[in-house]
């Protein structure tokens, strides 16, 4: 029987075998690799990626998609909310030699997209790389440098963290049903040895400074620093767009521990 997308999911499924096989190729699978893919859907991508690893563990939310999948004898199917998922508890399971730690692929629901990105990054220690579809604009946002209209909230929290690349354009007509939107495929590996700093910090000082992203800084980030009394020099002179990411990240890591954000 042939599975309807259903609008409530976010579904909208690859079709094209070009650009599966253009995917595949960015990814490089190898046998053993701990490959965890979510949202799988119809399988388009997790066919050939299985083929190449072994075996693989899939998350799917779509009950009858779940059970589609569990007839595959490669795979095992986690029925659930990637939300709620510990890839932590993950990687303790899945992780044997030769694989190091996870590799995680997906064609990424675009209506929860940045959720999805922001749980992972609390397990970017667990995980060797990722490789996901995404919305080509939320994918601009994720790589933008700064000084560009692109360069906000998501571009620091995730280069902090990550080192991401936009590897492939992906047009609407690659999908069933179509998207209204084009979609770009991004690598994003955690580096090895990022800047030591409070999560939640880093992400309450990014917000406040892009609250009002037209304002010079010292109409936002810097009245908060000021309440917080933080003693150190910092530019606020600027707007939130100028200032790259290293810089945000030295400042959370300053940032005394009474400033209790949010």
């Amino acid at each position: 029987m042939k599975h309807v997308a259903r609008k409530r999911f976010g579904q909208h499924f690859l079709a094209d075998e070009a650009i599966i096989d253009a995917i595949v190729r960015e990814i490089a699978p190898a046998p053993g690799d701990a490959m965890v893919e979510i949202g799988p859907g119809l399988a388009a991508l997790t066919q050939p990626l299985v083929e190449r690893v072994g075996r693989m563990t899939v998350i799917e939310l779509d009950r009858d998609l779940a059970q589609r999948l569990r007839a595959h004898a490669q795979l095992d199917v986690i029925e659930s909310d990637v939300l709620k998922v510990d890839f932590s508890e993950l990687a303790a399971r899945l992780v044997q030699p030769p694989a190091t730690m996870l590799r995680v692929v997906g064609n990424l629901p675009y209506n929860i997209s940045t959720p999805i990105l922001f749980h992972l990054l609390g397990f970017a220690d667990r995980i060797a790389d990722q490789h996901f579809m995404l919305q080509k604009e939320v994918v601009d946002r994720m790589t933008a440098e700064p000084a560009t209209s692109d360069y906000g909230r998501l571009s620091v929290m995730l280069q902090w963290r990550y080192e991401m690349h936009n590897v492939l354009h992906v047009p609407p007509e690659s999908f069933e049903p179509p998207p209204r939107v084009d979609s770009a495929v991004v690598r994003m590996r955690p580096w090895a040895h990022p800047i030591e700093v409070v999560p939640e910090k880093l992400s309450e000082v990014v917000r406040i400074a892009f609250s009002q992203r037209r304002k010079l800084l010292r109409h936002t980030l810097g009245k908060w620093l000021d309440a917080q009394n933080f003693g150190d020099v910092f530019d606020t002179q600027r707007r939130a767009e100028e200032v790259p990411v290293a810089e945000y990240v030295a400042l959370a890591a300053k940032l005394p521990p009474a400033s209790n954000p949010r």
